[in-house]
Order: C-alpha cells, then sequence, then structure tokens
C-alpha cells in the first residue's frame, strides 16, 4: 500500500538521509535529462522531490500524487502544480506527457500493470519514462526506516520484463544508493566517496535503488497496397508516335 504524504515529505524534506536520497537519485535525472524546454513532464507517486530542476523550462509540469497516499501542495511558494487522483486514472489527456517520473508509485500500488498501463496511456510517441523502485538486493529495500523498505523490491529484470510486458523499449538502467540507509555520522561524512565508488562497480547488487529509462515507441501504421494487379498498366510514352510515324507526318496535314 502507498505510504502517507506526510512521512515521505518528513523523509525526503525534513531528514539528513532523506535529502542525501534526494539529490543522489535528482543528480542521476539531470543526467538523462538535462532539460525538457517546451514539453510537458509529469510525475506520479511521490516524484515531486526530482521535477524542481524542470520547473523553470518546462512547458507544463504535473505532480500526481495517488489518493490512498495523500497530496500535499507544490512548489511552496509557487503556484501550485500538484494533483491528487486515483492511481490508475490519471487526470491527464492520451498522448500529452513528454516526460514521466514514478517514484513510489509503482512498488507501493496494489494494481502495478493498471499504472503501467496508465503511464503508457499518458505519453506520447516518443515519450521518455524514468521508473525509479527499491533494489531487492539492495540494503536499502531491508529496512523499514526509509520509504524503500515498503511495498514489493524488483531485480532488475524483474522491472524489465514487467516493463517490456507493457510495450514500453528500456533504454538505459542503473543503480544508485550505495551509502547504507544509516543516519550515522561515519556513513554520512562517506556517503559521496561511496556514491563515486558505487558507480563503478559491475553489478547491481550493491545499489538501495533501481533506474530505469524507458521509451514509448508506435509502428508506424501500415497501408496495404494494390488488390489486384494491373495487367497492362499505362505508360507515359504509349501515347506518343513512334519515330518512324513522326517522320512521315507533314507539317499541317497527316500521311
Amino acid at each position: 500500500m502507498h505510504l502517507d504524504v506526510q512521512d515521505l515529505r518528513n523523509f525526503y524534506y525534513r531528514s539528513p538521509l532523506g535529502r542525501a536520497a534526494q539529490k543522489v537519485i535528482r543528480d542521476h535525472l539531470i543526467a538523462l535529462w538535462p532539460e525538457a524546454k517546451g514539453q510537458t513532464v509529469a510525475g506520479f507517486g511521490f516524484a515531486a522531490p526530482l521535477l524542481r530542476p524542470f520547473l523553470e523550462d518546462a512547458r507544463r509540469l504535473i505532480a500526481l500524487m495517488p489518493g490512498p497516499q495523500g497530496v500535499m501542495p507544490w512548489p511552496p511558494g509557487l503556484p501550485n502544480v500538484s494533483v491528487l487522483c486515483e492511481e490508475t486514472l490519471w487526470p491527464i489527456p492520451t498522448g500529452m506527457v513528454d516526460k514521466l517520473v514514478l517514484l513510489h508509485g509503482l512498488e507501493t500500488s496494489e494494481h502495478p500493470s493498471a499504472v503501467l498501463e496508465e503511464a503508457w496511456r499518458v505519453m506520447g510517441p516518443g515519450g521518455r519514462a524514468v521508473f525509479i523502485v527499491p533494489n531487492r538486493a539492495g540494503l536499502w529495500s531491508r529496512t523499514d526506516r526509509t520509504p524503500f523498505g515498503f511495498g514489493r523490491p524488483y531485480s532488475l529484470s524483474q522491472l524489465e520484463a514487467q516493463l517490456r510486458k507493457h510495450s514500453f523499449v528500456v533504454e538505459k538502467t542503473m543503480s544508485t544508493l550505495y551509502q547504507p540507509p544509516s543516519t550515522r555520522k561515519i556513513w554520512r561524512k562517506s556517503a559521496d566517496f561511496l556514491e563515486s565508488a558505487g558507480r563503478h562497480l559491475p553489478v547491481f547488487a550493491a545499489g538501495g535503488v533501481l533506474i530505469v529509462e524507458v521509451t514509448k515507441q508506435i509502428a508506424a501504421p501500415t497501408r496495404p497496397g494494390l488488390r489486384e494487379k494491373v495487367r497492362q498498366p499505362i505508360r507515359v510514352m504509349d501515347a506518343l508516335p513512334s519515330p518512324a510515324a513522326r517522320g512521315r507526318i507533314r507539317p499541317g496535314g497527316t500521311d
């Protein structure tokens, strides 16, 4: 089930561990999507902490928050863009979204397939989405001191299979949050070093979070050709007289 919006807000905005996790994940998102100029950007779940970099240049930005979770006004001090919605029925027209971010929206849902179908629906052709979920093999999914310890964690193969089943094309996969989910000062001080070292690990088992970027690709419709073959196609030159016949034609008359 979805976590309460107050618990999510307190973690990401009021705890050192949550602010560290927010920064690490957001940095990866910005590396994937440096800008969104003139585009429609949406988030589902509790993606608001990751959407702030797109506030300035996006044409439209929407933070969708599912009913079981609750909603909070966001961003503070600016016109509100957060919307309370049903988790499988988003108030967005079909094909409207260029970029979509899901954080704490898939693993906590009781209807993950319906959430993926709704994500596919709102994305435009060529649109991109990033799914951020707890790593089943990571430390963050093994403790309930963070939001990543709730819901269903995924392995990379499980997440990719579910996304492909719903017609998404997987473009990039990565892991992050290599620092332990601990508030001890020794781990907080070494967090940057651990994240930097973790990027060079050859396996995904160490990271607490999986990040998968996908695209929505739609094949061009095929049109049937001629149903019946033309037996004697008309050629342009057939209507002109042959060179020999042209030689027998006198100006102003016929032969």
